[in-house]
């Protein structure tokens, strides 16, 4: 691509990026929009946006999003920082170097917008010039700031999950254990085998339990109460607004009272509710699982970290979520069937990644003039126009790309729900990790291999030539990945905007009968975020100094994403769930594959470039990474994974005399209980549901 063409990119992008901030400021505070850009804080008094959000304290964030939000802004510190170093490193040594090389040709600085971003590659340097050793040292000098970094923000993350576990207040996560695989005898119900098993094995510190039941039928019935409670909100809105509508005339013509109408199926709707209700309690559709509470934190660890039974396979524990984070519908599904869905939804993405390789094959080819008449002879003399021709090279690709990726998180999140995953948590950091992989192999592996032959997939055949292929064509691919930052300036701001959810708002506002319940404010997907994040850092990484044209553009959406999430997170996102800081360990990894990756990149770039010693000199440089990667599981993971003895011991021993815990364990009790089996808040004279039906 030539830099033309990347300046007609970064033009646009930037144009867009102003333009949505520009939008965002003009429309955050008015009226009709607060609901879409403020729902957490309608009443706040108007302020600027960034100088807010830049004044804002770790322990603002903590209290306003829980450490999960301050685990997300660490990523974007952690990653200015390492970025505004290496765009030192990159663009002050490394691409002066590689802009007066000749390895290409000779530099004409009269037509400089028409030559080709390569000039400022690697890849123009004289092969065997001693200003490799520049490169060379570059990559241990950006290797020992991510390291020291990464072990920084490590040991500051898993300081603050111990200290809000330590002044945290009694939590029932903290003192309650889900028992799953419970053995059942013929007339014994689920509930007196629990009552009896812990009362033997753990009498001093057994409290209570609450079994869990099948609810699938009442679920239903509910979320249809709950649509029926919805439409009948909006149709008295519209009443209030408009006035009552017209009766019919000689009982033939005018409209049906779709009040009254909804106003009796809700009726019957909750009849049939209780009903169910009282079945599934009479009934006993309970499923070998419970939720078990203890009187100390310390009993709830024993349990969980205890061999239960002599059979493995029974009475398995584990560690149970929040009550406002459990996720109900997968309870009824037993080991086997657990087993079975893991092994699909591995399948199933593996698929998922494959197609979408054939998808970069398209998208890649776009970028190649060429390749594109090929296919397209009938669009030659569009082409040829200056303007179309760095449109469809320069922009459309990356633009395609990112729509598509855009419904990936939705389907990951699908696969990790199928899992039979006990919470949204769980369910979240399943769907991280997937996003992960798919990112990784799907975007950039795919993007990389797919970028003139698709048979390039038998590079990972042969181990020894994976740096010297890699070195290749990653390399090739610099313009499209730049371009592709680029365009996640436009993506990143309109996160400000929230363009889906005000599409959704002003149809409402036109559809008043279609309204949309906007009375909860939206949770954060940190399940699609972290991952698009990391994509960024590993680009960054890779093409260090490959291409160090594409640091600057980095650096500048991370410096994008830390403020507007920081605004964000405030005004528009509310937390369905706190973690305790737990996706850290998914960021540390991902940043030590992409450190390992960009090695092997500089392993193979040197010794294409006849540099063999600095290829000899780097070959140490992954294996430290890895060690220290098991230092850093060894030193902080576990404190991620677990509690200590000390912790819990010293936690419980402050809180036992204190006066509330005698109602904190009476709530206990009844904190655990399945939201559906309880009664049904709703009036049916106001004008307002004032109680979801079903939480």
């Amino acid at each position: 691509m030539i830099l033309s063409a990347l300046a007609t990119s970064v033009g646009i992008n930037l144009g867009l990026t102003v333009l949505l901030a520009a939008a965002y400021t003009l429309l955050r505070r008015r009226p009709p929009y607060v609901a879409v850009y403020s729902p957490r804080r309608p009443y706040a008094p108007p302020e600027p946006w960034l100088p807010a959000a830049w004044r804002r304290t770790e322990a603002d964030v903590h209290a306003a999003a829980g450490l999960d939000g301050v685990v997300f802004l660490r990523i974007f510190v952690f990653s200015i920082r390492v970025f505004a170093a290496a765009a030192v490193v990159g663009v002050g040594v490394l691409m002066p170097v590689n802009f007066m090389g000749d390895q290409l040709r000779q530099i004409d600085f009269s037509d400089l917008p028409n030559k080709s971003v390569d000039l400022f590659s690697v890849s123009n340097v004289q092969d065997g010039s001693n200003k490799l050793w520049l490169h060379f040292s570059a990559v241990y000098i950006i290797t020992g700031i991510t390291c020291y970094l990464l072990y920084y923000e490590y040991k500051y993350i898993s300081g603050k999950r111990l200290e809000y576990f330590m002044t945290s207040k009694p939590l029932p996560q903290h003192f309650t254990v889900l028992v799953r695989a419970i053995p059942v005898t013929n007339g014994v119900s689920v509930s007196d085998a629990v009552d009896k098993f812990f009362k033997e094995y753990h009498s001093s510190t057994y409290l209570s339990h609450t079994v869990v039941h099948q609810t699938g039928k009442l679920r239903r019935l509910l979320n249809d109460a709950e649509n029926i409670c919805t439409k009948l909100a909006n149709l008295k809105s519209v009443r209030r607004t408009s006035g009552d509508p017209p009766g019919k005339f000689l009982g033939i013509f005018g409209r049906n009272d779709l009040v009254g109408k909804y106003q009796k199926r809700l009726e019957d709707l909750e009849e049939n509710v209780r009903m169910e209700q009282s079945d599934t309690t009479r009934s006993r559709q309970e499923v070998p699982a419970a939720f078990v509470s203890f009187r100390s934190r310390y009993g709830a660890a024993n349990a969980i970290y205890i061999r239960q039974s002599d059979k493995p396979t029974e009475w398995q524990t584990e560690h149970a979520p929040d009550p406002h984070d459990v996720y109900w519908p997968f309870f009824s599904t037993s080991f086997m069937d657990r087993w079975i869905s893991k092994f699909v939804v591995s399948v199933a993405s593996i698929l998922l990644i494959l197609v979408f390789l054939l998808v970069s094959a398209f998208v890649q080819g776009l970028t190649y003039m060429e390749q594109l008449e090929t296919w397209l002879p009938f669009l030659k003399n569009i082409l040829e126009i200056a303007v179309v021709s760095q449109l469809v090279t320069g922009y459309l690709p990356s633009v395609i790309l990112h729509f598509l990726s855009s419904y990936v998180p939705s389907i990951m999140k699908l696969f990790s729900t199928m899992q039979g995953f006990i919470s949204v948590s769980g369910i979240e950091r399943s769907a991280c990790n997937k996003m992960l992989r798919f990112t990784i192999w799907s975007v950039f592996f795919a993007n990389v291999l797919t970028g003139s032959v698709l048979g390039q997939l038998e590079i990972f055949l042969d181990p020894k030539e994976i740096p010297k292929r890699l070195a290749v064509v990653v390399p090739a691919q610099a313009s499209f990945f730049i371009t592709y930052v680029v365009t996640s300036w436009t993506s990143i701001a309109s996160e400000l905007t929230q363009t889906a959810a005000l599409l959704f708002h002003l149809w409402g506002s036109c559809a008043k009968c279609c309204k949309r319940d906007e009375s909860k404010p939206p949770s954060m997907h940190y399940h699609s975020e972290i991952p698009r994040v990391l994509l960024f850092g590993l680009l960054g990484l890779t093409y260090f100094i490959v291409s160090p044209l594409i640091l600057p553009f980095v650096l500048v959406y991370f410096c994008l994403g830390y403020f507007i999430y920081r605004n964000q997170l405030f005004n528009v996102y509310s937390p369905k769930y706190d973690t305790g800081g737990r996706f850290w360990p998914i960021v540390h990894g991902g940043t030590i594959f992409s450190l390992v990756l960009m090695h092997v990149i500089a392993i193979g770039v040197f010794g294409l470039k006849k540099l063999p010693l600095a290829s000899s000199l780097l070959v140490p440089l992954p294996v430290l990474t890895l060690l220290f990667n098991e230092y850093c599981r060894n030193r902080f993971l576990p404190i991620f994974e677990a509690y200590s003895t000390e912790s819990l011991i010293k936690k419980d021993r402050e809180e036992e005399s204190k006066p509330e815990m005698a109602e904190f364990f009476s709530n206990l009790v009844n904190a655990y209980c399945d939201p559906a089996m309880k009664p049904i808040q709703h009036s049916s004279n106001s004008d307002e549901r004032t109680t979801p039906l079903l939480s």
